[in-house]
């Protein structure tokens, strides 16, 4: 006699269907479609964390270069300054000070200028 292990199946099913709440159709009542359906999904999800923190660092980008433009500097000049003077803010914080804070951010361009201008065989952008 052949054991089928039903419990176990019908709750792996149960819990496929579970998932698939809320999707359109038979995507959400048969487990053949939802299980495709809840595969597909997580796939997109697994991808999309990542490229969200892409998509972030692009829009922190350009917040910062805006404001900085607006002081009279450059994106890639103000990164390099702030490095050059050992400021370990990250681009998410530059960026909400950029937002926020219009006098923060233009000492922090004030700090990245000195810096550039005190950094060993550089010159400063003509503003």
């Amino acid at each position: 006699m052949r054991v089928t292990n039903a419990p176990a199946s019908r709750k792996r099913r149960n819990r496929m269907l579970q998932a698939a709440k809320g999707f359109r159709l038979k995507r959400s009542k048969l487990y053949r479609y939802a299980s495709d359906a809840v595969d597909h999904g997580r796939q997109y999800a697994y991808r999309d964390r990542r490229r969200k923190k892409r998509t972030f660092r692009y829009l922190w980008q350009a917040r910062i270069n805006a404001a900085a433009r607006s002081a009279g500097i450059t994106y890639s000049r103000l990164i390099e300054g702030l490095k050059a003077a050992k400021c370990e803010l990250d681009r998410k914080v530059i960026a909400d000070i950029a937002a926020q804070d219009n006098a923060a951010f233009v000492e922090l361009v004030n700090i990245a200028k000195t810096a550039l201008k005190s950094k060993p065989g550089a010159v400063l952008a003509k503003a």
